[in-house]
């Protein structure tokens, strides 16, 4: 007989993401209005808002509002173009922090992904403890905040991130999943939009638990498929696999001092170390790389990137720390820094039968 495996899913949804990488970059920035998205023209500009700080949520702008009522709402506030390279970059990190802890990882945007922990964590306790890790982890390398939800699968792990933002951390055993739902409006459940919603609040169905108890074929008669589906997940029932997608594009990994550093002698052990970590872990999932990218950031904050890639693609850990140092020399000497880090792209996959170069 087989042994059930026990699923714990989380979620992990990074804070306001675009606005608040943009307030990393420039900490004079923190405690205002910031709008991500297009110019607003004073008040003419027809784009919408990509993201927006907490601040600026406050005088009711959300994300896909049009930019000329967001700027009539909020005149003063800070308006700043899309950063897509910034955000994506910062996302590589985020997601090979939170992969280092996964059994199964599935990134599903910039600034969101499913994980579940490996065999060994059972309980929800230990889960929780993980969570924290992470959350603590991200903090101190990128200077972001996320919000996690813990729960039996990935539907209510993600309405649980939502819970308690930001930087939240909300845990939903399950036989918790009944009264955790059954409260929340209807439109907490994914899916659940802006045309479905109102014609849901025309049966009388406000919250999850009144469409958990509605008849499904009444739901399915109206809404076809759509219907079985907001069925079963307002009844916590959500049967989906967390799936890698194919192939990952970089690995990295950064240290942030608690006091800042310019020893050339530290900083090539700092170096020495980071390309030791992003080697295992290009073993470990059977990669070789072309493209070395070192970052630096000062201890003003200003942060740069460099990288080189090579004529054809390695595992060697010698290479890549070599061409990690030949990249720094030009700012040793030049301040002293908060952060160093290494990276890796331009990979290809290894096959089973090759021999990779493992020695450090």
């Amino acid at each position: 007989m087989s042994i059930e495996r026990i699923r714990i899913t989380l979620h992990i949804d990074m804070d306001s993401f675009y606005s608040s990488v943009e307030t990393r970059e420039a900490p004079e920035l923190r405690g205002r209005a910031v709008i991500v998205g297009s110019d607003p023209k004073n008040g003419i500009g027809r784009g919408v808002v990509s993201t927006c700080s907490y601040e600026a949520r406050k005088y009711g702008i959300h994300s896909g509002m049009p930019i000329s009522k967001a700027y009539k709402l909020c005149p003063g506030g800070v308006y700043l173009p899309v950063n897509m390279e910034l955000y994506k970059c910062t996302s590589t990190r985020i997601m090979e922090i939170v992969r280092d802890f996964s059994l199964r990882f599935q990134q599903v945007s910039v600034d969101e992904a499913y994980m579940e922990l490996g065999k060994d964590i059972t309980e929800y306790d230990k889960a929780i403890d993980v969570a924290k890790t992470i959350k603590e982890k991200i903090l101190h390398m990128e200077g972001l905040t996320c919000s996690v939800g813990i729960a039996p699968n990935k539907v209510i792990a993600k309405i649980a991130s939502d819970f308690n933002k930001p930087d939240g951390l909300t845990v939903v055993r399950p036989e918790e999943v009944r009264q955790f739902l059954d409260p929340l409006p209807i439109s907490k459940i994914p899916g659940i939009g802006k045309k479905t919603a109102p014609l849901l609040h025309e049966m009388g169905l406000e919250t999850v638990g009144e469409l958990a108890k509605y008849d499904v074929q009444i739901l399915i008669a109206r809404f076809g498929k759509l219907g079985l589906t907001m069925h079963g997940m307002a009844n916590g029932i959500d049967e989906r696999e967390i799936e890698e997608r194919e192939g990952i594009k970089s690995i990295s990994k950064e240290d942030t001092f608690d006091e800042d550093i310019a020893d050339p002698d530290t900083i090539k052990k700092v170096f020495y170390a980071l390309s030791g970590k992003v080697h295992a872990s290009l073993l470990k999932k059977r990669y070789r790389f072309r493209t070395i990218t070192i970052r630096v950031r000062y201890e003003n904050f200003s942060t740069y990137t460099r990288s080189r890639t090579l004529s054809c693609a390695s595992t060697d850990l010698y290479i890549m720390r070599r061409e990690a140092m030949y990249l720094m020399k030009e700012f040793i000497g030049t301040g002293r820094f908060r952060l160093l880090g290494v990276g890796v792209s331009n990979l290809e996959k290894i096959d089973e039968r090759q021999t990779l170069i493992t020695d450090f």
